[in-house]
């Protein structure tokens, strides 16, 4: 049997602007139809225009008078992103951005538009590129940023140049890696905004082990993947379902009492599943001589600088 877990009491976002992106499917879809039914104003951000729309209508119909809109973006391209940014923008208002957009890939090397490998460029320099390109309409909001990590930080080392131009290929190490730079970067930023004196935060979030066989499907949408009864045995032990993984993302995003630099998760054992907490990272995502160096390979191979 799961552990069992709870949603986040989250304050009325009537009046808030809210962007998630990877918004289409899984976590950011849960992630969107929770922030709506709090009142917040949601951009769905997606690469798909059509799966994106049938995932503002699943939000419509589960949330009477929801108040969400589409926003084409593909991480998986600089010139995409450039443009996604330019539009956002024009929000006059961004409360806050969910970074959630991300990919597994293949057990075959696969890369961006752009040359990097798919899922660094995805997970890390996509939304590198998003977040600066931002970063003064989300000075001028005051925002909230959130960066969505993951477990599989905890299993390696950074070694992000190798990472995003790699020589050997591992599936399982690339997205960890990935993950692991997603959540550098979120730490090395909060600490820069705070030294700088911004308004802006920097939070870093994680689903635990978030499995479609504990998934609700929503009108339009695919959300679930049958299992068998052993698998479900097997899962119910360590995983939940993405609608309960997308609850610490958005109590980063939208809760009350978070703080710049936070880190939040499930609470339950090895934080695979369970309510929202301030968890504790790996150390290796703390290493500010490793992130300060990302963030001048992201400048490097983005061509987009970093300004706060």
């Amino acid at each position: 049997m799961r552990h069992d877990s709870h949603p986040p009491v989250l304050p009325r976002q009537d009046g808030k602007t809210i962007i998630v992106t990877g918004a289409s499917a899984g976590l950011g879809y849960f992630a969107s139809e929770q922030l709506a039914a709090a009142g917040a104003t949601v951009v769905m951000a997606a690469r798909d225009e059509a799966r994106g729309h049938a995932a503002m209508e699943a939000v419509r119909s589960t949330v009477p008078g929801a108040d969400v809109r589409f926003q084409q973006l593909d991480l998986a391209s600089l010139d995409s992103v450039r443009q996604a940014a330019e539009e956002l923008a024009g929000l006059g208002r961004i409360d806050a951005l969910l970074a959630n957009a991300g990919v597994i890939g293949s057990e075959d090397l696969q890369f961006t538009v752009d040359g990097f490998e798919l899922q660094f460029g995805i997970n890390h320099l996509g939304h590198f590129a998003l977040i600066a390109r931002l970063m003064p309409a989300l000075t001028h909001s005051r925002s909230r940023v959130v960066h969505v990590g993951s477990i599989s930080h905890r299993w390696v080392r950074p070694d992000f140049r190798r990472a995003a131009l790699p020589a050997k290929y591992s599936s399982y190490r690339s997205y960890a890696l990935s993950k692991l730079a997603v959540m550098s970067f979120g730490f090395e930023l909060a600490h820069r905004l705070e030294a700088a004196g911004s308004k802006v935060s920097s939070v870093v979030a994680h689903p635990g082990y978030a499995r479609k066989y504990f998934t609700p499907d929503r009108p339009g949408l695919q959300l679930s993947q049958p299992a068998s009864r052993w698998q479900r045995r097997l899962y119910g032990l360590i995983a939940q379902g993405k609608d309960a993984g997308a609850w610490p993302l958005v109590q980063a995003t939208a809760g009350d009492g978070v703080r710049n630099g936070d880190y939040w998760g499930p609470d339950g054992r090895f934080q695979l599943t369970g309510s929202p907490a301030v968890v504790a990272p790996k150390r290796n995502a703390y290493e500010r001589n490793a992130a300060s160096r990302l963030i001048d390979l992201s400048e490097e191979l983005t061509g987009v600088c970093l300004r706060l």
